[in-house]
């Protein structure tokens, strides 16, 4: 019976996850053209993609990131490959009047906004938990409340324009995994606080759709070389990635999961096995290879 459960359990994961999360087949690039869309964390892996995908569908965008040399690189290729209008603020989410300055930017720059896609992160450590509770505090600042205030910001544009919001997030703010416990609370906090402001939108029937990003082990430069010596899975492609994340957004999805049979399997084994799949995923480690 246990191997039965073994084998079963995980094929039914991947059957419902390519069911209920496999992307809708009307999508059309033409729902980005003309769109003006604020990408954060847009220098580099997945954000750059995305801008790189939304200029080809000739949309105009606002990116930001820390580094300004990397986002004048990734503005002039984003005009090169078709963007309708592109542009960058430099910053850190550390700074508290930074997203407020972002969307006023777009404000004065656009008139609106269509699309919030909030994308970027702060560094932590892949390790065991040092008990460096100062660390926890200035990530939730970045991973958490700075996705609060950008959205605070921009709410009453995308109101007027009937936007989305998109919340990049990950497998680790569904279901605990060791190593990542600073990084696993802020996006724990992220499907939180999004959750339950969808309903409060629906409520007040407020027409700005929520998509929440759960994604699985990608292959950006910053995660390869943060965790490839102590995970076994392969890495996704950033640049598939990216774009799921963009049609999920266009779609006014409630949910992406990518890889989809991979996220889709895990958030099904948390609920139906959590002690199995609590051992299945200890035992997608290389326990070996992590130092103190």
């Amino acid at each position: 019976m246990g191997l039965l459960l073994k084998i079963f359990i995980p094929l039914l994961g991947v059957a419902l996850a390519f069911y209920f999360y496999s992307a809708p087949e009307n999508f059309s690039e033409e729902m980005l053209r003309g769109k003006r869309v604020i990408v954060t964390g847009a220098s580099g892996g997945i954000g750059e993609q995305m801008a790189y995908h939304l200029a080809r569908m000739e949309a105009h965008l606002l990116l930001t990131a820390r580094t300004e040399a990397k986002l004048q690189k990734v503005v002039k290729r984003c005009l090169e490959l078709g963007a309708a209008s592109a542009r960058y603020v430099s910053g850190s989410m550390e700074d508290t009047t930074f997203p407020e300055a972002v969307v006023k930017e777009a404000e004065n720059t656009w008139g609106g906004l269509d699309m919030l896609i909030l994308n970027h992160i702060g560094y932590t450590y892949f390790n065991y938990f040092d008990g460096d509770v100062a660390h926890i505090r200035k990530l939730l600042e970045i991973n958490f409340l700075s996705y609060v205030a950008m959205t605070v910001s921009a709410l009453p544009l995308l109101k007027e324009s009937e936007g989305s919001i998109v919340v990049v997030s990950s497998m680790a703010g569904k279901t605990g995994a060791p190593f990542s416990a600073p990084y696993s609370a802020t996006k724990f906090a992220l499907d939180g606080f999004f959750s339950s402001l969808r309903h409060e939108f629906i409520i007040d029937k407020v027409n700005v759709s929520i998509t929440l990003c759960i994604l699985g082990y990608i292959d950006t430069e910053n995660a390869v070389r943060a965790v490839s010596h102590a995970i076994r899975s392969t890495p996704a492609p950033k640049e598939e990635c990216a774009l799921e994340i963009i049609k999920s957004g266009a779609l006014r999805q409630r949910e992406l999961h990518y890889p989809s049979r991979v996220v889709g399997s895990v958030i099904l084994l948390q609920a139906i096995a959590p002690d199995f799949l609590d051992s299945l995923t200890r035992s997608g480690y290389k326990v070996e290879n992590i130092r103190r």
